[in-house]
């Protein structure tokens, strides 16, 4: 798997790398989700999207690759009072079951190539079922500048034209970029270029 050793390390704290609020894009969002809804929250690391979503009413399969992560979601998970299943896997190497998810979330998982994301986003289309909501957060080019979290990579990083070419054929899309200072744990803190992306297939 993809770097595993180093993110293990990075998990192996007591502390929440990126917090257990949940990502204040993916908050902002809260009027489009009903209870019952399926969702899928790709590289859930630590769980505290997975979670909200969760405590949101939503049925929530939470993706990472991450043992240690994993187990402290799992813990953030009984101290909330919610269930979520749990998928330990390869986000580029998953199986995509068609039409599978209402709604599929994905939060700063910037670690994938240019050919590794196309892959994924591809596997996304398939398991989004018609009329499912996509909800995308990640760092646009000048997050290189900024240093305040991000691979660092200017290839993994988010352009408008980058993911209106992979889904501005769904019903709605929309993506906005944008610089906000926010503060989701030691890992994502301070001025950020983000990129947002809310789309129904």
């Amino acid at each position: 798997m993809r770097d595993l050793a180093r993110w293990e390390r990075r998990f192996a704290t007591n502390d929440y790398v990126f917090g257990t609020a949940p990502n204040a894009f993916l908050a902002r969002q809260a009027a489009l989700l009903e209870p019952g809804m399926t969702a899928l929250s790709i590289a859930d690391g630590e769980g505290r999207n997975g979670v909200w979503l969760a405590e949101n009413g939503l049925d929530v399969l939470s993706q990472d690759f991450s043992p240690t992560a994993q187990a402290k979601a799992r813990k953030l998970a009984q101290a909330r009072g919610v269930a979520l299943r749990f998928e330990l896997s390869d986000v580029t190497k998953r199986e995509w079951v068609k039409d599978a998810c209402d709604v599929i979330v994905g939060i700063f998982f910037q670690f994938l190539a240019p050919a590794e994301r196309e892959r994924v986003f591809a596997g996304i289309r398939r398991t989004l079922k018609p009329g499912g909501l996509l909800l995308m957060e990640g760092y646009g080019p000048k997050q290189i500048l900024y240093g305040t979290g991000g691979a660092g990579k200017i290839e993994n990083l988010y352009r408008k034209a980058l993911l209106e070419k992979a889904f501005g054929d769904f019903s709605e899309c929309t993506v906005k970029s944008y610089d906000a200072d926010i503060s989701e744990g030691a890992g994502h803190a301070g001025i950020s270029a983000l990129v947002d992306l809310v789309a129904r297939k």
